[in-house]
């Protein structure tokens, strides 16, 4: 979602954010919600790591992911699971810059994403 090593890394309340947004959307995802394993920050916290059961490539969940960031980028209300009872750093939400960092990944990644981008070079 960042360059690594040449842009700012996120803060931790909006990746925190993301982490509760995304983890709702993915386990409600009605086509997907069988085949997540875990969705959470990279510990350097440029992105986010995505794990899906199956035997799948890039391509296959390029929508997936496109539409996983345009949900957080419009998202409104009670952030899911931010609460005493059920987060042990609830305070650390920032909705407003996770819908601006979604926004961002979307219009300068996802939208013109295409296959040079789906591989890591060899």
């Amino acid at each position: 979602m960042t360059s690594p090593n040449d842009e700012p890394v996120l803060n931790t309340a909006e990746v925190h954010t993301i982490e509760h947004l995304g983890a709702t959307y993915l386990r409600n995802d009605p086509d997907w919600k069988e085949n997540v394993i875990y969705f959470g920050p990279m510990g350097c916290r440029t992105g986010f790591y995505l794990i899906l059961a199956g035997d799948l490539e890039s391509e296959d969940v390029v929508e997936l992911v496109r539409s996983l960031f345009a949900w957080i980028a419009t998202f409104e209300g009670d952030v899911p699971g931010a609460s005493p009872k059920d987060c042990g750093n609830y305070l650390d939400m920032n909705l407003p810059m996770a819908r601006f960092v979604a926004r961002r990944y979307l219009s300068q990644t996802l939208d013109s994403i295409g296959p040079d981008s789906l591989h890591y070079p060899q």
